[in-house]
């Protein structure tokens, strides 16, 4: 959200969950996940639906190529993202297999590695697959498919997928995290990222 919202050189306040009263985050948005976005008197939960919101608000620049196939394909690209490995990979469903399933460290690591695996595999070979090579997923500017693709790279650096098998991946990647756009929404620049203090 963060990226999209640079993109497009929208103003807005972050603010930490953890600024807020116990239990006030659950009140404004029920589903209790990150990110949501308070818009007046609504609150929209999840990425995909906050992403759209962004996009029919504020299209110009459009973060979707003008081409509809090209467009239909970006959105596909960042739905597989989301919906087939984001979601098998977040903290919560670690834990469940870890906590709940009885599952070790190392049989929840496979568990996640292997989803990234098969995710990133088609990923790579749907870029490869482009009728005309880009130097960004789906054109000559990061958009929809590149604010999904980062952040799900930078994820699996930290959770140890090795990405070396995937060139066109980490190709697009340098050309982003270069930009303001990304770098100043990565977690690392929010004021609630943990400091070394903090961890100590």
């Amino acid at each position: 959200m963060r990226i999209a919202l640079n993109l497009k050189g929208i103003s807005y306040r972050y603010i930490p969950v953890s600024s807020l009263e116990t239990g006030e985050y659950h009140r404004l948005n029920p589903q209790g996940l990150l990110p949501a976005l308070h818009i007046g008197d609504h609150v929209v939960p999840q990425s995909s639906a906050i992403l759209s919101y962004i996009e029919e608000r504020y299209p110009d620049p459009s973060l979707l190529p003008d081409d509809p196939a090209l467009r239909a394909q970006a959105r596909g690209f960042a739905a597989h993202i989301a919906s087939e490995m984001h979601s098998l990979t977040v903290q919560r469903v670690r834990h469940f297999l870890r906590d709940k399933l009885g599952d070790s460290e190392a049989e929840v690591k496979q568990w996640v590695l292997h989803w990234l695996g098969l995710g990133f595999t088609a990923l790579e070979e749907t870029l490869a697959q482009r009728q005309i090579q880009s130097p960004f997923c789906f054109g000559d500017r990061p958009g929809w498919a590149d604010l999904h693709l980062i952040p799900q790279m930078s994820n699996a650096r930290r959770l140890g997928h090795d990405l070396s098998p995937y060139p066109l991946l980490l190709s697009v990647e340098q050309r982003c995290v270069v930009l303001d756009a990304f770098r100043s929404a990565r977690p690392e620049a929010q004021p609630d990222f943990p400091k070394p203090d903090d961890l100590a």
